[in-house]
């Protein structure tokens, strides 16, 4: 697996480190309670704002690769999801879809921040960001119908309709810390094309 964009070379032990990190980072984020509303089977969390920074910041292999290592210890049981889940248990409720589009958006925030190059432009992160999350709202509406056999249309309302504010907010602050932190690293995705500062 490259650790990032267009690099080959083998995981080194700072990138293991840094996916540690991650899985960690999003492990964090699940200890914000989570939030049920009425209408809806899926609780409002933070932890899709750190599968964002963890493609933002990372790139897409080391990016993935730590979803992949939150995911498999969500699955032997630790209660790391937002709300204290943990078990194979969540790959058969409402949030799947939503839980195994973790190291698919981490991937592709990943890819589109190496694709846009160096320096980090806020409004091209913002709209990686934007994408990052349609790409979770499409998966989680899909295991959504799965899971409780409801039509595209109650799914849409009751899987994304309600999260949209909170949704672009996450956007908003993964791009900004984003923007942050590789003004403070520049070289944390190798490989990536300089651009002129516009």
């Amino acid at each position: 697996m490259a650790a990032s964009g267009r690099d080959r070379r083998p995981l080194t032990a700072r990138d293991l480190a840094l996916i540690a990190v991650f899985a960690g980072l999003t492990a964090a984020f699940g200890l914000v309670p989570a939030i049920y509303l009425p209408i809806s089977p899926v609780p409002i969390t933070a932890q899709s704002l750190a599968v964002l920074l963890t493609g933002a910041i990372l790139g897409p292999g080391r990016g993935a690769a730590a979803q992949v290592l939150f995911m498999a210890l969500v699955a032997v049981g630790l209660p790391l999801l937002s709300g204290g889940r943990g078990g194979l248990g969540v790959f058969v409720g409402p949030t799947v879809g939503f839980f195994v589009a973790f190291p698919v958006v981490a991937a592709l925030v990943g890819w589109l921040t190496w694709r846009c190059g160096a320096p980090y432009v806020l409004w091209r992160g913002l709209v990686v960001m934007v994408v990052g999350m349609i790409v979770m709202d499409v998966l989680g509406v899909l295991g959504l119908m799965a899971v409780t056999r409801l039509s595209l249309g109650p799914a849409l309302l009751s899987g994304v309709v309600p999260f949209l504010p909170g949704d672009l907010v996450k956007c908003v602050l993964a791009g900004l810390v984003a923007r942050g932190v590789h003004a403070g690293y520049p070289g944390l995705l190798s490989g990536r094309r300089r651009r002129g500062r516009r």
